[in-house]
């Protein structure tokens, strides 16, 4: 972090049991009971909650790159994120992903380029760039 950084804002949350437990943050907003990827458990998985916050940031990211160009986000913009968990030999597991932005009304062209400018200013993007395979395509 550089010298002139100033933390916004602080998560904290404290997960037992690990994939087949339970997380909750600090302030008990989130308190959620996990599960497996794919079983029949009743909480949700790490997965999850990786596209739900990444498509999330995804959406204010693309406000502030469609702001840029002088464009408003249509009201019913919508990011559909897959995350998936991967495995195999060599690597062992690992994360890829697909974004999905939905822009209606706007040119198909312009919206990728929205998400191609979102996708080099979210966190998330930034966190996740050149660690794993992710796709963002305008639909």
């Amino acid at each position: 972090m550089s010298q002139n950084s100033t933390v916004l804002y602080t998560a904290q949350t404290v997960t037992s049991g690990g994939r087949d437990g339970q997380s909750r943050s600090s302030d008990d907003r989130l308190n959620i009971k996990l599960s497996l990827p794919g079983s029949n458990g009743t909480g949700t998985n790490p997965e999850q909650l990786f596209a739900a916050g990444w498509s999330a940031c995804f959406i204010g990211a693309m406000g502030r790159a469609a702001q840029e160009v002088g464009v408003r986000l249509p009201a019913d913009t919508s990011v559909n994120a897959e995350v998936d968990l991967n495995n195999n030999p060599e690597e062992g597991f690992f994360i890829s992903a697909r974004l999905q932005v939905s822009l209606p009304g706007l040119d198909l062209a312009l919206a990728q380029s929205i998400a191609d400018r979102a996708h080099q200013i979210c966190p998330y993007s930034k966190a996740t760039h050149g660690n794993i395979n992710a796709v963002i395509t305008a639909v």
